[in-house]
């Protein structure tokens, strides 16, 4: 649909209208607690519109792209070069092809349809349609249409690729046009997460957005990050519809709110960064070494970046060709090669940056060779005091074990190593025995649970023989804990609660860490950095309302174990408050009807109904009403002693569990209230009610009585029995409805109410009436002079209402065209005077009542001949002049020029005998029966009435005039122009 350029422009301009939204913590989780309170009916506020062009005008160039931000504008270099064509005044030439060109611009949302319209001076010129310089066929997607001078080319689901010029050529000459085609503001479809850290950590913020390529602005409290701005410090990546800002290193001044910004939307998510605290996986241990062998001490940490220093008696050690120092990921050594009395002491590693250090001794082994004798008894030596327990070995699972022992003994010794009742055998296995002549190794690969057990040694020689028992201890981290679920839940906070690992690995536990995320998010947050002790948790700082999972990992010793199952969703939820405005509604012998309004606050959880509670005043043994949850905000509480003072108490129920209670100030004695029966017979009842037939009657009567009156309806004495009528009855009002009134609903309805032997009743009178009948033997009674005398009598249907008067119309027998002489005439008679001699005329009468006139009219029986009396004269004779004629048109159309929407007509006057048939066309096609058009002849002047014009009721206009004697034709041109107020368009 084509509009002017000034309508097209506020299009722009509406669609690049942004609303912004406020979101609350967290952004981008659904808050219930919002949708579930009473909401107040907000005022919609009128949003001043602005016009993009002027503000790009008056702009620097600097300012483009936050301008092209803040509105929401796509393709700001397609919109410059468009602005700069608009600052070329061009002086508009008048066309010689086109009666009306293209406007200067068009807008369309995308995957909408738009059409381009021109109008030709010649009908049968042909035109091309070009978009951007080439021409256009006609296909689905572009449509052409001509309908005598108007062409029009229809482009079907606009997309981007559409967004260009377009012209229209006829001949040499052409019109420009430009279509803008309106993307969908951006809107975030995966809202940002909180994310809790350490520092140090790489930090990654990931948002969704539903349009690929769109652009996004990232501001950190208030301040805007970009690439310009963020130096190193952050990274923006874009994948597809996804945006990341990540931070490479996390530090403290890093923590705070980070926000995302659409056209169309926002996020925010917090950053929380603590310190990262050093672990220690392994720590060094005392060495005891011999002469000329190597000494390595070695450690495990948690970081592998930690860097750190060896000391030697609190002296720093510094590298040479016999000590070398390593670092190795998270392993850092100190090798020691041909070990020297000298270099016994205290070593010590201390990490830089950490109030850490690990301490271990080196202790120098010398050797005395002593005189034997050739015969030795074997020896095992043994030492196991490093492992904190008398021949006890502790080893990791999955770590390798080599045990070196000595053997001493001559001759040398035979070596048998046992595993309860077997014998471990020399072999290539897991498990196994490397016998040198005076060590004996004992190898285990990959130490696993069943490796754990009592091993033995026994060496034996003709001196005699040795053995020595050892246990070897399996330890490795602990299984999962079980059972994690919660337990309770609070407005922001839930408690966990979970039972201990079923093998602790070996090493007694430790503590345990805890982890949360929202349903639905693949992010962990840590709940605690050191280890906590007890098997329930209280965590906090959650939003109400929203989904989360809970999974606890068990510490020991050795390490962490692998995360427990999640805990089942769980959502934290407050009690409402007390219910409000707590009051006796009723009072009989043996019940209590109560009534309240809802919790002012309610929170996410919702109500799940009402516990009402009762007990005697004196007394604190609260008796509860109701075996389920009311629903609704009323309860009558049954089965009470007569006579007793009783209090009263109601509780809101939800997931939560209850609220606070609303309690009654006063006790309530419980006795009957008797109140006389009494009808409150509404004032506008008071009188005769009158409706139409086919109305609706729906009428409350409302009454007062205790107990509950009967309460009965009477028509005309009569018991209403009528299906057609109903009625329904409460405790405080009776209805009665008809749907659809009929005359036979007329009548005295009676209601009745009585309570034993007192009773109370109204009447209520109902006139259902229609449209009368016509009157009957309407005829003409006496003729004098120039009057005619009428009488008729009423109709026989009065559409059950007084008539109030009628109609009389009179016709001539000529022009047989009705003229209306009284109305509201009283009587059923009447005296027409002023009629005209010579002419014959016969009449026509409606009754009326107050439902309107009759649908027919009585007609007149005989006719009134006005007759010339009192004269005697004789004309002289003449030649009659022949008064047939061609048709002749007196007044011609005249050109108009009318504004679209506003009914129009135009005329002209015609004189012809005999009287000529009259055609209107519009461009030379003939206006046959459009309910938009009527076309009226009064007396030969001749009327065409258009009902709200549009531009496409524009053209020239001819009225034909034909009889038997020859046809006459005048002709007019029409314009129809489009006045366009500032937002009509954008309020469209």
């Amino acid at each position: 649909m084509a509009a002017t350029r000034h309508s097209e422009r506020h299009a722009l301009n509406y669609a690049y209208n942004l609303n912004g939204g406020d979101a609350g913590e967290d952004a981008g989780d659904l808050d219930f607690s919002a949708l579930l309170k009473k909401r107040e009916k907000k005022h919609k506020e009128v949003v001043e519109e602005v016009d993009v062009w002027e503000i790009l005008k008056a702009a620097k160039p600097c300012d483009y792209e936050k301008i092209a931000f803040e509105y929401g504008i796509t393709d700001l270099r397609g919109m410059l070069k468009r602005l700069k064509n608009m600052r070329k005044k061009v002086e508009p030439k008048k066309s010689d092809a086109f009666l009306r060109k293209l406007d200067s611009a068009y807008s369309v949302d995308k995957g909408k349809k738009i059409q381009l319209s021109v109008e030709l001076a010649d009908p049968n010129a042909p035109i091309k349609w070009l978009k951007n310089g080439q021409e256009i066929k006609p296909s689905a997607k572009y449509v052409f249409e001509s309908v005598g001078n108007k062409r029009t080319l229809t482009i079907n689901k606009c997309n981007l690729s559409d967004d260009a010029a377009y012209e229209c050529v006829v001949e040499e000459e052409k019109c420009f046009t430009e279509v803008f085609v309106k993307e969908p503001p951006i809107t975030i479809t995966k809202l940002l997460d909180d994310v809790h850290t350490v520092v140090g950590e790489k930090v990654e913020f990931e948002v969704e957005v539903s349009e690929e390529g769109a652009n996004v602005k990232w501001m950190k409290d208030g301040v805007e990050l970009n690439r310009e701005t963020a130096g190193s410090k952050y990274r923006f990546k874009k994948d597809g519809k996804r945006h990341i800002l990540v931070i490479n290193e996390a530090t403290k001044e890093d923590i705070g709110m980070y926000y995302v910004f659409t056209n169309g939307g926002e996020s925010k998510a917090e950053l929380e960064v603590e310190d990262k605290e050093l672990q220690v996986l392994q720590s060094i241990a005392d060495l005891t070494v011999k002469a000329a062998e190597q000494a390595v001490f070695k450690c495990e940490v948690s970081d592998e970046k930690v860097t750190g220093k060896w000391f030697k008696d609190g002296v720093e050690v510094l590298p040479s060709d016999r000590i070398k120092m390593t670092h190795i990921g998270r392993t850092h050594k100190l090798m020691i090669d041909d070990v020297k009395p000298s270099d016994a002491g205290d070593y010590t590693f201390v990490p830089d940056g950490y109030a850490l250090s690990l301490s271990a001794k080196l202790n120098f082994l010398e050797i005395k060779i002593d005189y034997v004798p050739r015969q030795d008894p074997p020896k095992i030596h043994l030492d196991t005091s490093s492992t904190g327990s008398k021949n006890t070995i502790t080893v990791v699972a999955g770590n390798k074990v080599r045990l070196d022992v000595e053997i001493t003994g001559e001759p040398a010794p035979t070596v048998c190593w046992m595993k309860g009742g077997e014998v471990v055998s020399e072999a290539e296995g897991r498990v196994r025995v490397e016998t040198r002549k005076t060590l004996s190794s004992f190898v285990i690969e990959g130490a696993e649970k069943e490796d754990e057990g009592r091993y033995s040694i026994t060496v034996t020689n003709p001196a005699g023989e040795d053995k020595v028992e050892l246990f070897v201890r399996i330890v490795d981290v602990p299984n999962p804990p079980e059972n994690v679920k919660c337990t309770s839940v609070g407005e922001d906070s839930g408690t966990i609660t979970w039972d201990p690992p079923p093998f602790d690995g070996g090493v007694p536990i430790k503590g345990y860490l805890m982890e949360r995320k929202k349903v639905g998010s693949s992010r962990w947050t840590k709940l605690n950095f050191d280890v906590y002790d007890s098997t329930t948790y209280e965590a906090k700082k959650m939003i109400e309302g929203v989904l989360y999972e809970m999974r606890v990992f068990a510490v020991n010793g050795i390490g962490i174990s692998q995360p427990s199952a999640n805990s089942k969703p769980f959502m934290p939820i407050a009690p409402t408050s007390e219910p409000t405005r707590l009051m006796v509604d009723d009072v009989t012998d043996t019940t209590c009807a109560l009534k309240w309004r809802p919790p002012e606050r309610i929170g996410a959880g919702g109500i799940d109904g009402y516990i009402i509670e009762y007990c005697i005043e004196g007394s604190d043994q609260w008796v509860q009403a109701n075996e389920e949850p009311v629903g609704k905000n009323q309860y009558r509480v049954k089965g009470l002693p007569v006579g007793e003072k009783m209090l009263f108490r109601v509780v809101a129920v939800n997931i939560a569990g209850r609220s606070p209670p609303a309690t009654l100030t006063q006790a309530v004695t419980i006795r009957e209230i008797m109140e006389n029966p009494k009808i409150r017979l509404p004032r506008s009842l008071r009188t005769k009610l009158v409706k139409f037939v086919g109305e609706k009657v729906n009428l409350v009567i409302p009454f007062q009585g205790k107990p509950r009156p009967v309460v009965t309806w009477f028509k005309d004495g009569v018991l209403l029995e009528d299906n057609t009528v109903g009625t329904r009855t409460s405790e405080v009002d009776t209805i009665i409805f008809i749907r659809s009134a009929e005359r036979t609903h007329s009548g005295k309805y009676t209601l009745s109410v009585q309570i034993e032997n007192m009773s109370d009743s109204a009447d209520i009178y109902i006139q259902v009436v229609e449209k009368p009948g016509p009157p009957i033997a309407v005829r003409v009674t006496e003729v004098w002079g120039f009057n005619a005398a009428l009488e008729w009598k009423p109709p026989k249907d009065d559409g059950n209402c007084e008539i109030i008067g009628y109609t009389i119309q009179k016709a001539d027998m000529k022009t047989k065209d009705w003229f209306t002489v009284y109305e509201h005439n009283r009587r059923p008679s009447c005296t027409v005077s002023d009629l005209v001699m010579g002419n014959e005329y016969f009449f026509r009468v409606f009754s009326e009542n107050i439902c309107g006139l009759s649908d027919e009219a009585g007609i007149s029986k005989n006719t009134a001949l006005i007759t010339k009396t009192g004269l005697d004269y004789k004309p002289p004779p003449f030649k009659e002049m022949d008064v047939n004629r061609s048709p002749k048109f007196t007044a011609p159309l005249v050109d108009r020029c009318v504004v679209a929407g506003y009914a129009t007509a135009i005329s002209c006057a015609v004189r012809g005998y005999p009287k000529p048939k009259i055609i209107w066309m519009k461009n030379n096609m003939i206006i046959r029966e459009d309910p938009k058009f009527m076309m009226q002849n009064n007396q030969g002047v001749l009327t065409l009435n258009i009902r709200k014009p549009s531009t496409f009721d524009g053209g020239r206009y001819s009225c034909r005039a034909i009889n038997d004697l020859g046809q006459d034709e005048v002709e007019c041109k029409l314009e129809v122009r489009v006045v366009q107020e500032k937002g009509v368009e954008a309020k469209k």
